[in-house]
C-alpha cells in the first residue's frame, strides 16, 4: 500500500505574507525551503470541541525543538511573550511544551520531546 512518508509543505494564509515569513525565520530558524531534522511527527485531528487551542482557529502548529529552555530565553529577549503550564502539559512520557503567537495571533505549540534512554 502506498502511503504518505510526512510533510510536504505547510500552506495558510496571511496579512503581510513576507514579514510572517521573516519573523518565523528570524526567531524559529524555519525557511520556505526548510529541512527538518527526523524525528516523531504527530498528526492528530481534535474534537471540534477542544480547548487545547484557541476555539476561533483549525489548526495549530506544533515543532519540535531541541531545547526548549534555549528556545524560551531567545524568544523572550526578542519581546515574544511565551505561555507554559509545567503542571499541565508536561509529562515524562510526553516530554516538554510551551506555547507563543506569531504576529498574525497565529498559536504555535514548541515540544522537546522526552529524552531517550
Amino acid at each position: 500500500m502506498a502511503r504518505a512518508l510526512g510533510i510536504g509543505g505547510f500552506f495558510f494564509r496571511s496579512g503581510d505574507h513576507k514579514a510572517l515569513a521573516a519573523w518565523y525565520e528570524t526567531h524559529l530558524g524555519i525557511t520556505e525551503l526548510w529541512q527538518q531534522e527526523q524525528g516523531l511527527t504527530v498528526f492528530a485531528p481534535f474534537k471540534a470541541s477542544t480547548d487545547y487551542f484557541p476555539a476561533d482557529k483549525q489548526w495549530m502548529i506544533n515543532f519540535r525543538v531541541d531545547d526548549l529552555d534555549a528556545m524560551m530565553d531567545q524568544l523572550r529577549a526578542a519581546g515574544i511573550a511565551v505561555e507554559t503550564r509545567p503542571d499541565e502539559w508536561d509529562t515524562p512520557e510526553t516530554g516538554r511544551f510551551c506555547r507563543i503567537h506569531d504576529p498574525e495571533g497565529n498559536q504555535i505549540e514548541l515540544w522537546e520531546p522526552p529524552s531517550e534512554a
